[in-house]
């Protein structure tokens, strides 16, 4: 049976649409809520973790237990359990999970300019300005978020989606009839190449799941049963990592064969990378959170950038009165004296060091006040692992200067 998967920009009209079209049809909507409920009932992953995992915030020691990965694979066979079964109209972003070549699932974006949907917002939800565009801004960097960790491209992105409806063009009518004229075309497909996708699916959920213990950067398509996996991602030891593969995949029901091959980013550096820091460089992390200063920090060493770690402002402070420090990696929200305190003293009594935020609860506004205060630069978590070894490197370039 024939699936509709229906990714919007908030505040487009699309659950007007929505409504209309599963009724229409007869097709049960199902929301990513509705998705993350059932996979906590079947995989007890908390709904709070699948979240996260869609908005990529950033998840406590994901480098060695790889929760990310996990999470991402039973979602994918939550879902392909649903597009087996048929009837259903997907609605949000857990859609992207279906592979682009699934030829009997329709992918649609629904989605209307800017001005639009703030416009919407203030007239149709009795919301503010402010509270509009801060919802649409809040809304849309998930979905950016999520397609990029899914396909490095953008939510709104057209050749990620088999029709795009502009709701500051047609009316819901209008939407309704184009979606039912593509859709309609779907019921020609044989049913048996239906069951082939559908077998194919859920044997790819089947092995993202296996290969989740070995963490992320490794891309499965399958066809008919035959499987090829990319390693999308710099390793060590190549040739042992494709016999682990080869090993725990073959032994899968319904694995006709398994290939290996590298992706394009196998080659792009993960470990052991110089960013020829000079040595010894003096990087001071300070974060009240434990176990990610700590993990952080492990990190940076793999790619030879030597460090130490404190967990206060009051430690961060004696720390660089006590040794020199070059850069310091500041985290915002922390009890007693917060980052916003310690980089006020530290450009007064220490102005050669250079000062990365690094928070996870930052505003505009704060940005604005940091950067004022003399912050080299504004990260927000999480970041980027390269992006944050650059930042740290030209703000050590600067201090050192």
């Amino acid at each position: 049976m024939p699936i509709i998967t229906i990714t919007s920009g908030i505040y487009s009209n699309a659950e007007n649409i929505v409504e209309k079209l599963s009724a229409h049809i007869g097709f049960k909507v199902l929301t990513d809520n509705d998705i993350f409920l059932e996979t906590n009932r079947e995989y007890d992953i908390k709904v709070t973790t699948l979240n996260k995992v869609v908005d990529n915030k950033p998840l406590i020691f994901n480098d060695l237990i790889h929760t990310r990965e996990r999470c991402v694979a039973c979602l994918k066979k939550t879902v392909s359990k649903y597009v087996s079964q048929g009837k259903y109209v997907f609605h949000g972003l857990l859609g992207h999970l279906v592979p682009s070549l699934t030829t009997h699932v329709m992918k649609v974006l629904i989605i209307a300019s800017k001005e639009v949907r703030e416009q919407n917002g203030t007239n149709q939800h009795g919301l503010s300005e402010k509270e509009v565009v801060k919802n649409i801004k809040n809304s849309d960097k998930s979905a950016f978020l999520w397609t990029n960790s899914l396909f490095e491209k953008k939510a709104w992105d057209k050749s990620l989606y088999d029709m795009v409806i502009p709701t500051d063009k047609v009316s819901v009518d209008e939407a309704c009839e184009l979606i039912m004229e593509h859709f309609n075309r779907l019921s020609k497909i044989p049913a048996e190449v239906i069951a082939k996708e559908n077998r194919d699916f859920m044997l790819a959920a089947e092995i993202d799941l296996v290969l989740s213990k070995v963490g992320a950067g490794l891309l499965v398509a399958v066809e008919d049963g035959n499987v090829v996996v990319t390693i999308d991602k710099n390793v060590l030891l190549l040739t042992k990592l494709q016999q682990k593969i080869s090993r725990l995949v073959q032994d899968i029901d319904g694995v006709k064969s398994v290939e290996t091959k590298t992706g394009k980013h196998y080659h792009k550096a993960d470990i052991m990378f110089n960013l020829d820091f000079e040595t010894p460089s003096r990087i001071l992390l300070v974060d009240d959170e434990k176990e990610f200063v700590q993990t952080l920090s492990e990190r940076l060493k793999l790619r030879k950038v030597e460090n130490s770690f404190v967990f206060s402002g009051e430690e961060a402070l004696g720390f660089a009165d006590r040794k020199e420090t070059d850069v310091m990696v500041l985290d915002l929200k922390m009890p007693g004296i917060d980052g916003f305190e310690v980089l006020k003293r530290i450009k007064k009594t220490n102005p050669k060091i250079e000062v990365i935020i690094l928070t996870g609860h930052g505003s505009e506004e704060d940005r604005k006040t940091c950067m004022d205060l003399g912050a080299f630069a504004y990260l927000q978590k999480p970041a980027d692992i390269d992006l944050l070894t650059a930042t740290m490197k030209e703000a050590y370039e600067k201090a050192r200067a």
